[in-house]
């Protein structure tokens, strides 16, 4: 096992929820020395002492920046794994395109990079009429035709498994999450039971498993912390039937969806503002449970079991109004986070009772959010 003294970290996706809320959590941590993360868009959570550097995933821009940090870590923590809202070319460009950038960016003999943890998603196995009761790492899945979402992910792991091959120093560890609830993240499964009644296939109940997402950032967390290279799934302990997670959330069933031309039948629902993706209609169908037994065996234990987490789901959505007025969004402001994280003036604090830093004031060219993705960029 390997500890975070005195490391490097470099965060991609800074601006998606896992992005964010790693960050914030890396940043509790005396022991990281560095924290970077970069992302085309503005960060969407507050953040004390990670710098943004604004680029896109072009690997060279991306090698500079892990050459000239000497970036030790890498957490990519941007895959999509839910396809509302993303065409076929967008899941592609992000999935496999900006995976492949990152992997070449962290390749190569004088690299710095030893340690890389991939976030994924149990979309990896699909679902199927004839799935395991419970999937394994080993265990593969050649669905054809595959949804375009459930391909991107595959590739994107396969490019990640041979980067692993061909870098045996650099300790390369894949996350599959099963699906996740929780207060503040945004997904296809929390739109749907946010509903009145639960749109469900007629004749079908299929099982399910979910994580919370203070969770899934526990688990990335645990991850940098210790060298486990290799694939783990990650799913919280427990395994609920379609229709107990909708008594559950206090909900009803409403089985409108056929079970022939089901996609046909959910398109119909799109007029009315929600869109059913490909990925969770066989949910919905079929359902998915993945065996956490190999990550648990390393050390780690979700907090939550499935109906535990489904329960906290069913509080927040009782109270979503009452948090929703009094939670003011955060907006991210160049010169401010510039002033409050290098001004002379401000004194720093990590921990209570630690002494005040005062850092050197921040050059010219704004090196806490650099756009390195602009062609006039140095």
């Amino acid at each position: 096992m390997a500890t975070m003294v005195g490391r490097r970290i470099l965060v991609t996706g800074l601006s998606t929820y896992w992005g964010g809320r790693l960050a914030q959590r890396l940043e509790q941590s005396s022991d990281v020395e560095a924290i970077v993360g970069v992302d085309s868009e503005d960060p969407t959570r507050e953040l004390a002492r990670t710098e943004f550097v604004r680029v896109s995933n072009q690997h060279a821009l991306l090698r500079r920046i892990v050459a000239a940090a000497e970036i030790d870590t890498v957490i990519d923590a941007r895959l999509a794994v839910d396809s509302a809202g993303r065409s076929r070319a967008q899941a592609h460009e992000n999935n496999a395109i900006g995976t492949l950038n990152i992997l070449a960016a962290c390749s190569g003999p004088d690299s710095t990079v030893r340690k890389l943890v991939f976030k994924s998603s149990a979309h990896y196995y699909g679902c199927g009429g004839n799935d395991p009761a419970f999937f394994t790492e080993q265990m593969r899945r050649d669905h054809a035709p595959l949804p375009p979402l459930k391909r991107s992910i595959v590739e994107a792991e396969a490019l990640v498994d041979e980067f692993a091959v061909k870098n045996p120093g650099v300790a390369v560890t894949t996350l599959r999450f099963c699906n996740v609830l929780g207060p503040d993240i945004k997904t296809s499964h929390a739109s749907l039971f946010s509903l009145p009644a639960v749109p469900t296939i007629l004749g079908f109940d299929p099982r399910y498993q979910f994580i919370h997402s203070d969770d899934v950032v526990s688990a990335l967390a645990f991850a940098i912390s210790n060298d486990l290279p290799g694939i783990f799934n990650v799913a919280a302990d427990g395994v609920l039937a379609l229709s107990e997670v909708i008594d559950l959330l206090g909900k009803r069933d409403l089985p409108v969806l056929p079970p022939w031309g089901t996609a046909l039948a959910a398109a119909s629902l799109r007029p009315f503002g929600f869109r059913i993706p490909p990925e969770v209609l066989r949910q919905l169908r079929f359902g998915r449970a993945i065996d956490n037994r190999r990550y648990k065996a390393a050390g780690f234990e979700c907090e939550l079991t499935t109906r535990e987490t489904v329960l906290r789901f069913s509080e927040y959505l009782r109270l979503r109004s009452v948090i929703a007025r009094s939670a003011a969004p955060y907006r991210y402001e160049k010169e401010v986070e510039d002033f409050l994280r290098r001004s002379p003036s401000v004194r720093h604090r990590t921990h209570p009772g630690e002494p005040a830093r005062h850092y050197p004031p921040a050059p010219s060219s704004g090196a806490g959010d650099i756009d390195l993705s602009r062609p006039d960029a140095s």
